[in-house]
């Protein structure tokens, strides 16, 4: 396979083969970790639409649901699927290389599964990363590219993540933008997400062929030398992804719009949902608030149900905005965000597997091909 990543992804002949045998990550949901998962998804959404809205502050929540204005529901509706669609060129702009056999049809199949397979499945253990990888190895693509190009993924995904809160966060602090300036969420996040990129620019330095570097000299000691190259793999590998989405912001193409629009779409879903039900808070507390409140993603918590939702509403309510629209707005925002692409999610992650299945024979008819031409 021709890659665009240069000697990123040079390595052994391992790299090169595919993994036409790998099975497909199945869905690993005994009966004892269903009846688990089913309580606490109940629990957290009795919580969040029952309990919550009773407590000091917020009482009155529902009423607002009569009072929706349905054009800004549609409007909301339409930047969802605006964002999904973002989500998918962003994905066919970064993994998939010139010649591959991934369509967008079929980017999308993948985006959508990956999806599934985190919030509802737990599929080989890392749900959507493992489904992800998975799909592009049997592709044909080799490991340490599929590693370098979900790393480049990330970081150009991300990274519009930290610069948003770098430049929101500071923007409200020092009062170029309308918002209250509280530290602990404008300058102490913007400082935190400032000190990642810079990081992250630090590993570029990092030589993407570290491995075969630490094998050049002839080792005084075997064994210590292995394990230096194993421990070289991850910062290398991590290092050719940063230089990847470096290459990409330099030389963007019209997919890399969907970096941009994932986000800005994502926001317009939950101005749109504040706007259903009232005014809308200020546009920097806005996406300060948003993001913020996604850090709950880092809790242990299956797709980052109630502490996504809890996270944001609270991230509201210390910005000065009514608890109770934050509860509304958060809560349908959800719906579009978290449950509304589950539904062609599960669906997709069953087709997925007829689509791989093409790919594994659309290669053996260019090797019985080739095989004939030669003979």
């Amino acid at each position: 396979m021709t890659s665009d990543l240069g000697p990123v992804v040079a390595g052994d002949a391992t790299t090169d083969e595919v993994d036409d045998d790998e099975a497909m990550p199945r869905v690993a949901l005994t009966r004892e970790r269903a009846v688990l998962l089913g309580l606490f998804v109940v629990a957290a959404i009795a919580f969040l639409y029952f309990v919550l809205p009773q407590l000091s502050g917020v009482k009155g929540t529902w009423d607002r649901l009569d009072q929706a204005n349905p054009w800004w529901i549609a409007v909301a509706l339409v930047f969802q699927l605006l964002a999904m669609a973002s989500y998918v060129l962003l994905f066919q702009g970064t993994h998939v290389p010139p010649d591959s056999p991934i369509t967008l049809r079929e980017s999308y199949l993948i985006t959508m599964a990956a999806l599934a397979a985190t919030r509802l499945f737990a599929a080989g253990g890392a749900g959507g990363v493992a489904l992800t990888a998975w799909a592009l190895r049997r592709s044909g693509m080799p490991r340490r590219e599929v590693a370098t190009r979900m790393i480049a993924f990330l970081v150009l995904l991300y990274g519009v993540y930290m610069g948003a809160m770098v430049v929101c966060g500071f923007g409200l602090y020092f009062h170029l933008f309308e918002g209250p300036d509280t530290i602990a969420l404008t300058i102490l996040p913007a400082v935190i997400a400032l000190m990642i990129m810079l990081i992250m620019l630090a590993i570029a330095l990092v030589p993407g062929d570290l491995e075969r570097r630490l094998d050049r000299p002839k080792p005084s000691n075997p064994r210590l030398a292995r394990l230096m190259r194993r421990l070289a793999t991850g910062p290398a590998s991590l290092s050719g992804g940063v230089r990847f989405a470096l290459g990409k912001i330099r030389r963007p193409d019209a997919a890399m719009i969907g970096t941009l629009t994932w986000w800005a779409c994502n926001i317009a879903v939950l101005y749109s949902a504040f706007r259903a039900f009232g005014p809308a808070p200020p546009l920097a507390v806005l996406v300060m608030g948003y993001f913020v409140g996604l850090l709950g993603n880092l809790l242990p918590l299956p797709g980052g149900i109630g502490g996504v939702d809890g996270g944001m509403i609270g991230a509201f309510a210390a910005f000065g905005v009514d608890s109770g629209l934050a509860v509304v707005a958060v809560l349908v925002y959800r719906l579009f965000a978290f449950w509304l692409p589950t539904i062609p999610g599960a669906i997709a992650y069953f087709q997925l597997r007829g689509a791989v299945k093409g790919w594994k024979e659309q290669r053996l008819a260019r090797a019985t091909i080739q095989s004939e031409v030669k003979t």
